[in-house]
């Protein structure tokens, strides 16, 4: 007998033909009024959460949070984190 095969829109081969983003999936950390925004450069983008700013938006090439938040610490005057 012929195998049956089941159509091109079943669940089991669509799960396997739709894309995937490559490298793993960062979400946008808050920190002391900042948002650390992972880029896909592998730089962070560092907004204030709201306006007025006192610190403007900059992107940094650190490679971890713990770096980021140690820049943030320095940048708003050497204040040690909570």
């Amino acid at each position: 007998m012929a195998e049956q095969r089941k159509p091109y829109g079943s669940q089991a081969q669509r799960i396997f033909r739709e894309p995937r983003t490559p490298g793993p999936q960062l979400g946008v950390v808050r920190y002391r009024g900042f948002l650390l925004i992972p880029q896909d450069d592998l730089t962070w983008l560092v907004r204030p959460e709201r306006s007025p700013m006192e610190v403007l938006p900059f992107r940094t090439p650190a490679s971890s949070v713990a770096d980021v938040k140690a820049l943030v610490d320095w940048r708003l005057g050497g204040a040690q984190a909570a």
